[in-house]
């Protein structure tokens, strides 16, 4: 059985984006566009109606390439567990009211015991105050902590 991952909406626009004049932007683009062919091979890949909606923000041809790569994986619910753990993340990771949906991407990936939380958010996902913390509330609460990591980070050997 492959290993699971849960792929935040970063990820789908840095795969998908024009490339960027900014130096690390433009690294992490083609760090992810290495790893994104091999990944769809390697891991069951899921996502969220959250990753949905943020995908079809902003300009709408860059939503529309970002629709179009996410449409074939399938989705984790967002249930009553996922809605209570986002909240207590809000609250105790301390994430402004305005990415609240980087909540909501931890609460789904932890209530659904998935693998790994792939993502390009280093300030409020893969960031090591964070999940420290995290760790800490899902230890109390019986729930699983994904292990949170950049595409790079989860590169093939």
């Amino acid at each position: 059985m492959k290993e699971s991952i849960y792929l935040e909406t970063t990820v789908v626009s840095y795969y998908t984006s024009k490339p960027s004049r900014d130096i690390i932007v433009l690294a992490h683009q083609e760090i992810t566009r290495e790893w994104w062919p091999k990944a769809i091979r390697r891991f069951d890949v899921f996502i969220s109606e959250v990753v949905v909606e943020e995908a079809g923000l902003g300009d709408l041809e860059a939503a529309k390439r970002r629709l179009e790569e996410i449409k074939d994986f399938p989705h984790l619910e967002l249930n009553d567990k996922v809605e209570e753990m986002a909240k207590v993340y809000m609250e105790r990771l301390e994430i402004p009211e305005k990415s609240f949906r980087d909540a909501a991407h931890l609460a789904v990936a932890s209530a659904h015991n998935i693998d790994y939380l792939v993502t390009w958010n280093c300030a409020h996902l893969a960031n090591g105050e964070v999940i420290k913390k995290l760790m800490k509330i899902n230890g109390f609460f019986g729930i699983y902590t994904p292990i949170i990591c950049t595409p790079e980070e989860l590169m093939e050997v």
